[in-house]
């Protein structure tokens, strides 16, 4: 079973990696993928203030080190995949394409006046995958 969380290394994407990961660890060979997406606008931002692509690459997988670290601890297999784009867009394309079986992410916790005026990444992606989702506030 392909069990995946979307991350943003906030406290939020922390809070849903550590549900995902309660998930997997009770699943017999269930494997967790973690998935971050750099979102092209801000990429251009941190590719301006960072001196090389290597130390870019190096601060996104520090978004994502604490979770591995979190996995390997309580014996859970991770895959990690990095994509770039609009955060929805890419996690919606990519779990349907790859046959997940379940999507964790979290929510950013807008209000609902926010959510209606701007939208949120997990509203998107839950209107538009094709296999079970869950939130975690």
């Amino acid at each position: 079973m392909k069990i995946a969380v979307a991350i943003d290394g906030s406290e939020n994407a922390l809070r849903s990696a550590k549900h995902a990961i309660t998930i997997v660890r009770y699943l017999p060979d269930a494997q967790l993928e973690v998935i971050y997406v750099s979102d092209y606008n801000k990429a251009k931002d941190e590719r301006l203030l960072s001196q090389s692509p290597e130390s870019l690459t190096l601060k996104r997988e520090q978004k994502m080190h604490p979770i591995l670290e979190l996995a390997k601890d309580v014996g859970v297999k991770t895959k990690t995949t990095m994509l770039k784009g609009n955060p929805s867009q890419e996690i919606i394309k990519y779990v349907n394409s790859e046959g997940i079986d379940h999507l964790v992410i979290g929510s950013r916790g807008l209000n609902t006046f926010q959510e209606m005026i701007i939208g949120s990444v997990s509203h998107k992606v839950m209107k538009h995958v094709n296999c079970p989702i869950t939130i975690v506030k």
